[in-house]
């Protein structure tokens, strides 16, 4: 898996991320799915059932994390397949699904494929790094900077 991210995305560097992934699977508190394409690995999400975020971990709610379809893959429905297996593991455990989106360009297609499968602002504003950004801070524009959305779920 790491050499799949590694030869994709240049910047990757796994320090045992998928591991710990693998681990966490075992232990129950993770889902991890990995998509396929004519057999070929085409991406991976994960679903945590204990979410960093304070208002999702406060409320129980399940947070989508870490979606990553490989750009050649895109445009296939990989990602609402995903999404779909997701939100019906978490609908067994919680009325709420959430997930975090970066707030610059490049997470303009996952802005635009949340909003049209039902996700919302949580209304709690934007986050670096798991901690509330309060008016007149000054943030980095970066992979860490994150709005939160959630999505009712109707069994």
């Amino acid at each position: 898996m790491d050499t799949e991210f590694t030869s994709r995305y240049p910047w990757y560097t796994s320090k045992d991320y998928f591991y710990k992934c693998l681990e966490e699977n075992a232990q129950g508190s993770r889902v991890t799915l990995l998509a396929y394409y004519d057999g070929t690995l085409a991406g991976c999400c994960h679903l945590l059932f204990t979410s960093e975020y304070p208002n999702f971990k406060r409320n129980n709610i399940p947070e989508i994390n870490d979606l990553n379809v490989f750009p050649e893959f895109r445009r296939k429905g990989i990602a609402s397949k995903m999404f779909d297996e997701f939100e019906r593991i978490a609908s067994k455990r919680s009325e709420q699904i959430g997930l975090a989106v970066g707030l610059y360009k490049d997470y303009g297609h996952a802005q635009k494929m949340y909003n049209k499968r039902g996700y919302v602002m949580d209304g709690h504003g934007i986050y670096y790094k798991n901690m509330e950004v309060k008016p007149g801070e000054q943030v980095s524009v970066d992979d860490d900077l994150l709005l939160y959305l959630i999505k009712e779920l109707v069994d």
